[in-house]
């Protein structure tokens, strides 16, 4: 008995060592993809993220949420749990690209521009499938036959069965409905090499207006401050700002970004007051000073009730 606790004890013990030469091949590997630049995918007017790796990058080390917009691989008919690609707010890949962490590169739209290429693309595809179907539908033949001839052969040769085996070759008809159909759900292309990079970086999709600029500096100075933040489409605002992240913490305030000399109805603040007070948080109008680095000038609006 004792030598049997020794050497358990010498077993756990070599257990909780560590190589430390693994640790620092670790860490080194983990340092050089923090230090490469996140590529951000340009669809459109969409912004996305591929990667896995830029995803917790992104949000562990930047505080950047995104939305994911993607379906999952094993439960593609649901829409409650979503994936990849993680789609960008354009300040958000804006404060990426202006910090030098993200490269835009092209998306799959401007790849294919040629349309023999697509023709191409499609005739290959479709001769993939007619090739699939049929392969398919001679398995299913021979599975029928194997079916057949077993029940054949626990009666005994019964005769109706043996007609039907033999003009099965002659009447069997595979329905494409039951075709099994591939979906391609890896992406293409997510590492390149800097040389095809390089060829594939674009500039900023959309032009810059004064509206976008101003909820840049906002979502700048929040950001700075260590506020995480959302889209508040669905709040009637800009922004959500959480005091952390939006996986453990609830948000506080609805921000509005409006100029600084800008001019509102009073009725339009009493709407965003009332809707504030119904949602348990603090409506913050965010207007950015018109002197470059004098910061964002913040004012609360809460419903206090009529008078």
């Amino acid at each position: 008995m004792e030598m049997d606790r020794e050497v358990k004890t010498q077993t756990e013990g070599e257990s909780v060592e560590k190589d430390p030469e693994l640790d620092t091949r670790t860490e080194e590997v983990k340092r050089k993809r923090e230090m490469e630049p996140v590529r951000v995918c340009v669809s459109g007017s969409a912004l996305l993220l591929w990667r896995s790796a830029d995803l917790q990058l992104v949000r562990e080390r930047m505080g950047i949420v995104g939305t994911l917009v993607g379906s999952l691989a094993r439960q593609p008919r649901q829409n409650c749990r979503l994936g990849r690609p993680l789609q960008l707010l354009l300040e958000e890949a804006r404060l990426l690209k202006d910090t030098g962490r993200a490269v835009l590169v092209k998306g799959a739209e401007s790849e294919c521009d040629d349309d023999r290429v697509n023709v191409e693309v499609e005739e290959n595809y479709a001769k993939h499938l007619q090739h699939s179907y049929e392969e398919q539908g001679r398995l299913a033949l021979e599975e029928k036959k194997r079916v057949l001839e077993r029940v054949m052969t626990e009666r005994l040769g019964d005769q109706p069965i043996r007609e039907r085996l033999l003009s099965l070759k002659s009447s069997f008809s595979f329905p494409r409905s039951a075709m099994m159909v591939q979906l391609c759900t890896a992406r293409a292309r997510l590492s390149y090499a800097p040389d095809e990079r390089d060829w594939l970086a674009t500039d900023w999709p959309l032009p810059r207006d004064n509206k976008q600029e101003v909820r840049y500096r906002v979502y700048q100075d929040l950001r700075q401050q260590g506020y995480y933040i959302t889209s508040a489409g669905k709040f009637g605002g800009d922004y959500l700002i959480y005091p952390g992240d939006p996986l453990r913490f609830h948000a506080h305030f609805i921000a509005v970004c409006v100029p600084i000399k800008s001019q509102s109805p009073i009725s339009d603040f009493l709407c965003l007051a009332r809707l504030g007070a119904n949602v348990k948080k603090t409506i913050l109008l965010c207007s950015p000073s018109e002197t470059e680095g004098e910061g964002v000038i913040y004012t609360s609006v809460q419903w206090s009730g009529m008078v």
